[in-house]
């Protein structure tokens, strides 16, 4: 009998959570971005290409040191098979955010990636039960999970109560939404974009 952790099957959530693990970790981005701007958008961009050419060389069954490996513990049942197309949607999501948009708007958005994308999913998985009608099976507990996590990272960039609130609705409404990996893509993007709306048109 397969091993649970909170009634969920093991392998499963530690899946989860070594995916997820990566949305955390790249909410680092923002500081190295303040640091190193042009080198790490170069350094996106040619991660970005090495890993197309590693997925395509991986479907035909020839695996790539590392790569390979971190992309079959990372993959989901439903991507067996398949390009997994998570790391490129992240890493797009990120890049697009921080080439429009100033740093300062733009590190909304990421955070709102990491950390809200990410508990999201986790706690879900983990110790959601109620789950919401049309969304491909997310939960409530997920959704409340996104809700605080990027209220919390949008206040201690902000220090204004409205806007982080405001923000994490949307990020919480586009989070539910069914889009599969392209949410990775979605909501650095429009995160950033919707607060800096705020900022700049609202005057909040």
């Amino acid at each position: 009998m397969d091993k649970k952790i909170f009634g969920r099957d093991k392998k499963t959530l530690l899946k989860e959570l070594f995916r997820k693990s990566i949305h955390l970790i790249s909410a680092v981005i923002p500081f190295l971005l303040s640091k190193y701007y042009w080198p790490v958008i170069i350094g996106f961009m040619i991660i970005v290409v090495l890993y197309y050419f590693s997925e395509l060389f991986r479907l035909e069954g020839h695996e790539i040191p590392l790569i390979s490996f971190v992309t079959e513990t990372a993959s989901r049942k439903r991507d067996e098979c398949k390009f997994v197309l998570g790391p490129v949607t992240l890493v797009l999501g990120i890049l697009f955010a921080a080439l429009v948009l100033p740093l300062e708007y733009a590190k909304v958005g990421i955070y709102a990636l990491s950390f809200g994308d990410g508990l999201a999913s986790l706690v879900g998985k983990a110790i959601g039960r109620v789950e919401i009608p049309h969304t491909g099976g997310k939960t409530l507990e997920g959704s409340l999970a996104c809700l605080i996590a990027v209220f919390t990272s949008t206040f201690i960039v902000t220090k204004n109560l409205f806007i982080s609130l405001l923000v994490s609705l949307m990020a919480m409404f586009i989070e539910v939404l069914p889009l599969s990996d392209f949410d990775n893509m979605i909501i650095p993007i429009s995160i950033s974009y919707f607060y800096y709306i705020l900022c700049n048109y609202i005057g909040l």
